[in-house]
C-alpha cells in the first residue's frame, strides 16, 4: 500500500504542476454547456416559405396568414409563379414551396375538399421532414377551423367526436435543454477522462520516466491504480463543475437524487478510465494514443444517444449501444435528472458498468508489461 501511495502522490503533483489540465478542467465544461445547448436545438424554426397562390380568394388568404401565424415559418414571397418559386428552392431562398391551386375555394365549397401541393427541399433532410410536417399540420389545422364552422348546429351533429388531450410527463413544456445538458455534461466527463487517462502511460515512455517504475517492485495492478485514481478523481470533479453549471445557467435541477448520480458515475469512470489506460498500454507515444481515443470517442458520442434516438438506429447499430457505456449513462442522467429514478431503477445499467470495468481494467493490467 505504501508504493500505491506513493504512485498517487506522483500523479496528483503531476496533474497540478500542469496548467494545461487545470484549464481543462474548468474551461472545458464552462465553455461547452453555455454554447452547446443553445446550438444543439431539436426544434426547427424559421424556415423559409414561398406562398405561389393561384386562387387569390379569402379562404386561400386565411391559410397564407395562418401559415404567417406560426413562429416556424417566414414568408419570403407570395407569388403567382410556380417557376419562381422553384427557383427559389434552388437557390435556397426557400424551403417551403405551398402551391393553392386555382379554384381552391370553389372547391373547397362545392365539393368539400380541396388540394394543396407541397414541395420541399430535402438537401438538409432533418429540416426537410420536420419542415413538411409542420406544413401538414397547419393545413389540417386549417382544414378542421373550416369543418367546425360549416358544421350543422349543435344537437344534429350525428358524426362521433373523439376529444384527445394529452398531458406531458416528467418535461411538461417540452424544452430540449433540460432533455440535452445532462447528456453533455456526460460527454464532457467522457471526454476528460478517456484523453487523459489515454495519454497518461505514453507520456511515461516518452520522457523515459517508465524505464525507472518498471525496476521497481511494484505490481502492475499497483500501477495501473495509480493512474486510475487521480483521473478517477478528476472525472467526478468535472461531473461536479457541469451539475453547478447546469443548475445556474439553465436552472436544471435533478429530480431526483444527487446520491444516485455520483454512485453510477464512480461506476462509469472505472470503466471510461479502464479504456484509456488500455490504450495507453497499446500505443507507443500520444499521437497514437489520441488517434485511438479520437476514434473511440466518435463511435461512443454518435451512437450514445444523445444526438440520435437508438430505437431508430438500425438493428446492427442498437447491437453496437450494447457495449457503449456512454449509452448507460446518458440513459442513468436523463432517468434521475428528469423522471426521478433511484438506485434500484438502474440497478442493472450499474451491473453492466462494473462488468465493463472489470474487463477493461483487467485488459490494462494484463496489457501492461513490466521489463527489468
Amino acid at each position: 500500500m505504501r508504493a500505491l501511495r506513493i504512485l498517487l502522490e506522483k500523479e496528483f503533483r503531476q496533474i497540478f504542476r500542469n496548467p494545461a489540465i487545470l484549464r481543462l478542467m474548468f474551461m472545458m465544461p464552462t465553455v461547452q454547456l453555455l454554447f452547446l445547448p443553445l446550438a444543439a436545438d431539436y426544434e426547427v424554426k424559421h424556415v423559409n416559405v414561398c406562398v405561389v397562390d393561384y386562387d387569390r380568394s379569402p379562404y386561400s388568404h386565411r391559410l397564407v396568414n395562418k401559415i404567417k401565424a406560426t413562429d416556424y415559418f417566414q414568408l419570403v414571397d407570395y407569388t403567382d409563379s410556380y417557376d419562381k418559386a422553384l427557383r427559389q428552392l434552388a437557390r435556397d431562398e426557400a424551403d417551403v414551396v405551398v402551391q393553392i391551386s386555382d379554384g381552391f375555394e370553389r372547391s373547397l365549397v362545392r365539393e368539400n375538399e380541396a388540394t394543396v401541393f407541397l414541395a420541399v427541399n430535402a438537401v438538409n433532410g432533418v429540416k426537410a421532414n420536420l419542415g413538411g410536417a409542420y406544413m401538414r399540420a397547419v393545413i389540417s389545422d386549417f382544414n378542421n377551423e373550416v369543418r367546425v364552422e360549416w358544421a350543422p348546429p349543435q344537437g344534429m351533429n350525428l358524426q362521433p367526436v373523439i376529444g384527445v388531450e394529452a398531458i406531458n410527463w416528467y418535461n411538461p413544456l417540452m424544452n430540449y435543454k433540460i432533455f440535452m445538458v445532462p447528456g453533455i455534461v456526460v460527454i464532457l466527463v467522457t471526454m476528460v477522462g478517456g484523453f487523459l487517462s489515454a495519454l497518461n502511460i505514453v507520456k511515461e515512455k516518452e520522457v523515459g520516466t517508465i524505464e525507472q517504475i518498471n525496476v521497481t517492485p511494484i505490481h502492475k495492478y499497483q500501477f495501473i491504480l495509480g493512474k486510475l485514481i487521480p483521473f478517477w478523481v478528476l472525472g467526478l470533479i468535472i461531473l461536479t463543475i457541469g451539475l453547478f453549471i447546469s443548475w445556474v445557467a439553465y436552472g436544471i435541477v435533478p429530480v431526483g437524487s444527487l446520491l444516485t448520480i455520483y454512485v453510477f458515475a464512480a461506476a462509469y469512470l472505472l470503466a471510461v478510465l479502464g479504456m484509456g489506460l488500455g490504450v495507453s498500454t497499446l500505443a507507443n507515444n500520444q499521437q497514437q494514443a489520441m488517434l485511438i481515443s479520437f476514434f473511440l470517442m466518435m463511435i461512443f458520442i454518435l451512437l450514445g444517444g444523445l444526438y440520435t434516438s437508438i430505437d431508430s438506429m438500425p438493428r446492427w447499430a442498437q447491437v453496437v449501444t450494447w457495449f457503449n457505456p456512454v449509452t448507460y449513462f446518458i440513459e442513468v442522467m436523463r432517468m434521475v435528472v428528469l423522471k426521478g429514478s433511484t438506485l434500484y431503477d438502474i440497478r442493472m445499467h450499474i451491473g453492466i458498468v462494473l462488468l465493463m470495468a472489470v474487463v477493461l481494467n483487467g485488459f490494462a493490467v494484463l496489457n501492461y508489461r513490466k521489463r527489468s
